[in-house]
């Protein structure tokens, strides 16, 4: 049994439309994201310079409140990870090269972090924070970008300048690894929700199109029958 020409063209018609949908959607998400993490990193950068000029002066030194070398850290390394992120959020919003610097820059933003509470453990809860808000894209690529991010940084500070991230001087030469395997598992996860939202936005795309197709199809048909009740 063969199918008429026109079901197949209406069948590509609605195909079409689902992706056209689904790209549209998906591109809205993704420049609302890039936006959003525009204004987290220029709010992180003044807490960073809040961070250095209130606690670092004591997570490092313990006694004497001074104007801290890490003051400077937070204005000038804070701006340098900050320029080229929010830059391209504005300015090429949605683009596939914007969320993976953005990625990147995030997790340069944990690693900041907790080099100026002096390698609290308790900032370390900010690269699983970024993680997941960076799950908003939808897209699990960034995700591995911001993995092998932080787990360099960790893997060179942890061997060269321990103390500013593990707040020790001499920890064990694996401890990177307890903390990327622990970084690893929350990503798997988080990709997984990313390719489940995806799917179920493609499937939402998909019936959006086939209700415009069949709400098209009635639109039609109503008309024909108008336009032959007024010949008649």
């Amino acid at each position: 049994m063969t199918t008429q020409p026109w079901a197949d063209a209406a069948t590509q018609a609605i195909v079409r439309r689902s992706e056209e949908r689904f790209r549209a959607h998906w591109m809205d998400i993704l420049s609302a994201t890039d936006r959003f993490f525009a204004r987290l990193m220029l709010g992180q950068w003044v807490f960073a310079i809040w961070l250095a000029l209130t606690f670092s002066p004591y997570a490092w030194d313990g006694k004497v409140r001074t104007v801290h070398a890490h003051v400077w850290a937070a204005v000038l390394l804070g701006g340098a990870i900050n320029a080229f992120p929010v830059v391209l959020a504005f300015r090429r919003a949605g683009w596939a090269v914007t969320r993976h610097v953005i990625a990147g820059a995030q997790m340069l933003w944990s690693a900041l972090l907790i080099h100026l509470s002096g390698g609290r453990i308790e900032t370390h809860f900010h690269v699983f924070g970024s993680l997941g808000i960076l799950a908003f894209y939808r897209d699990w690529t960034v995700l591995v970008t911001a993995t092998v991010v932080i787990a360099a940084d960790h893997l060179v500070r942890g061997l060269f300048w321990p103390e500013s991230v593990y707040g020790i001087i001499n920890p064990e030469w694996w401890r990177f690894l307890e903390h990327a395997f622990w970084v690893l598992f929350s990503v798997v996860f988080l990709a997984m929700s990313c390719l489940r939202a995806i799917r179920e936005m493609r499937l939402m795309a998909e019936r959006g199109a086939q209700i415009e197709a069949l709400s098209e199809g009635e639109w039609r048909r109503s008309s024909v029958i108008e336009r032959e009740r007024v010949s008649a």
